[in-house]
């Protein structure tokens, strides 16, 4: 069985060409947002473009165990909570300072909840999940 991080970089590649294949262009991944010799302030998975838009992407993966004949309690989509959401906004801000685009560009927070099945996998895209408004978070 593997362990939950391969799972996890396991969906965070099934998103990059889901979102290759709907038209974005993939600026990076894995971005952690930190000051000098301090922890992780926030992580961001993919950092992607559709048109002008910047769209910071949080993955959250569940493998669904098919012996049991039913799926988890929770969607993987709800594990990104508040607290979670609030870093990613975080390290978007940084990433957009580090990398010049400005505050004032538009940008997005999108999750993408990636199923994976024995046999397929199920993808659910939700755009703009989260507002660029980071007045909410802070």
């Amino acid at each position: 069985m593997p362990t939950a991080k391969e799972t996890g970089q396991l969906g965070e590649q099934i998103a990059i060409e889901y979102l290759k294949s709907n038209g974005y262009e993939i600026l990076g991944h894995n971005y952690v947002f930190r000051v000098p010799q301090g922890p992780p302030l926030g992580e961001i998975d993919i950092i992607a473009k559709k048109k002008k838009t910047i769209v910071f992407v949080e993955v959250k993966t569940l493998r669904i165990d098919e012996t049991t004949g039913r799926e988890p309690l929770i969607r993987p989509e709800e594990k990104a909570n508040y607290q979670k959401m609030r870093k990613v906004v975080r390290a978007a801000e940084s990433w957009l300072m580090k990398n010049k685009a400005g505050l004032d560009s538009p940008w997005q927070i999108d999750i993408i909840a990636v199923k994976i099945f024995s046999d397929h996998n199920k993808i659910v895209h939700f755009e703009n999940a989260v507002s660029s408004n980071v007045d909410n978070f802070h």
